[in-house]
């Protein structure tokens, strides 16, 4: 692992805890964060055959693997309600008080990782895990994409950071422009150089027994998306 970010330790200050949450939900809007994981998503809401109906008859559960705010177990409730699919959002973050955020603004979350994850296999529609796999060791990471793969029954989201330096000379000049704190600043340009090429991220899958590719997105951002089901 390169350094190590505030997130890192469970056990940190709530109140930087809370600060840093905020940054990242406000990156994660205005720089493509949220945006990532609604674009790998929506071809499975289409999918449903419920189609973009006024009311939602149809409900499904998303497990949202370091939940963090909750902001964007939120963002996916909104598109999967506009094709009349009810979700059921549950956070899972080992950080008691991003637990505590994230219950708080309509996201019920527990105290708990993707070590042991409280669901049993093909229990759960959709699985999304943004962010969080950077913060891992390699063969733990591996893991856990293998543990989403057998838990999840229609989709597997996985939305994490291409490593690029313009990246991080970008956030940090965005970071200083929003006013965001000095942790968040610092601990945003570690992220990205801890994210992923291509090539490494597919490689994890293939160790994990997943056959899908990854693909870039918009604000250094790498997606991969599949249906367990069928891949």
């Amino acid at each position: 692992m390169i350094g190590t970010e505030l997130l890192d330790d469970p056990q940190a200050d709530p109140l930087l805890v809370g600060r840093e949450l905020r940054d990242i939900a406000r990156l994660n809007a205005l720089f493509g964060g949220t945006r990532a994981v609604l674009e790998a998503l929506e071809p499975f809401f289409q999918r449903s055959g419920n189609g973009r109906r006024a009311t939602c008859n149809v409900t499904w559960t998303l497990l949202d693997v370091g939940t963090g705010s909750g902001d964007i177990a939120l963002a996916a409730r909104a598109a999967a309600r506009r094709h009349g699919i009810e979700l059921k959002a549950i956070g899972l973050d080992l950080s008691p008080t991003a637990a505590m955020i994230a219950s708080a603004a309509g996201v019920p979350t527990l105290v708990a990782d993707g070590n042991a994850l409280p669901v049993t296999p093909r229990s759960v529609d959709v699985i999304v895990a943004s962010q969080v796999l950077h913060h891992l060791p390699r063969p733990v990471a591996v893991r856990w994409i293998a543990a989403f793969d057998r838990v999840a029954r229609r989709a597997v989201v996985l939305a994490d950071l291409r490593r690029s330096r313009l990246a991080m000379v970008g956030v940090w000049a965005a970071s200083i422009g929003l006013a965001m704190n000095g942790i968040t600043r610092r601990d945003a340009v570690l992220s990205l150089r801890r994210g992923y090429t291509k090539g490494e991220f597919e490689e994890m899958l293939r160790e994990a027994g997943v056959r899908t590719a990854a693909r870039y997105r918009r604000g250094a951002r790498i997606v991969a998306a599949w249906s367990p089901s069928t891949e």
